[in-house]
């Protein structure tokens, strides 16, 4: 968690000293503080057993740049959750809790309105990183970090609240020694809400 602190500052310090030297007619700059939901699941079955995507949750921010198309990097801290079986732990499924930095970098459209309207609907889509601070089950080292992941959603905004789903697959595998339990890559379904403040 002191390792998000410190980077959420930078960012934040970053948001601002960027908004203080943007060009005002290069459009709208808000800053998009978020908390959220996610399931993930993975694309292999262990062998002999099966793997089932658990709740977890993610808290941070984004900054958004732009009117009809949009630019929107963020960072958060997101721990994601799977509970998974083997042939050699049939009756004692393990809980498996991933915590990390989460860097989402999308690309925008509003489809009604857009970021100067008192309502719109966006769909988004770009590439992530997720930066692996701690594990529940196993050592940090036995799993790939950064992995990174494309995605794709949409979400709506009233006034200044919003709400975004999406969807995302990771290009990486979880894992970086597959010999003994290979789950593939990662698939998780994140929503957030929170206020959308302009700067």
């Amino acid at each position: 968690m002191k390792k998000f602190v410190l980077a959420a500052g930078a960012f934040f310090l970053f948001v601002a000293s960027f908004a203080q030297t943007t060009n005002n007619g290069a459009g709208a700059i808000f800053i998009k503080p978020a908390i959220g939901f996610n399931v993930t699941d993975f694309s292999k079955a262990p062998p002999g057993g099966e793997s089932k995507g658990k709740v977890g949750f993610q808290i941070g921010g984004s900054l958004l740049l732009g009117n009809k198309v949009y630019f929107e990097p963020g960072i958060f801290y997101s721990r994601k959750s799977s509970q998974y079986s083997t042939q050699n732990t049939p009756a004692d499924k393990v809980k498996l809790n991933i915590g990390g930095l989460y860097v989402p970098l999308a690309v925008g459209v509003n489809l009604l309105g857009d970021e100067t309207t008192f309502a719109n609907v966006h769909v988004l889509g770009g590439f992530s990183g997720f930066f692996i601070t701690d594990v529940s089950n196993g050592n940090k080292s036995d799993y790939k970090s950064p992995t990174y992941g494309t995605f794709a959603g949409l979400g709506a905004d009233i006034s200044i609240f919003f709400v975004d789903l999406k969807y995302e697959w990771s290009l990486t595998n979880v894992q970086k020694d597959i010999s003994d339990i290979d789950v593939g890559k990662s698939r998780t379904f994140f929503i957030n809400a929170g206020l959308k403040l302009k700067l």
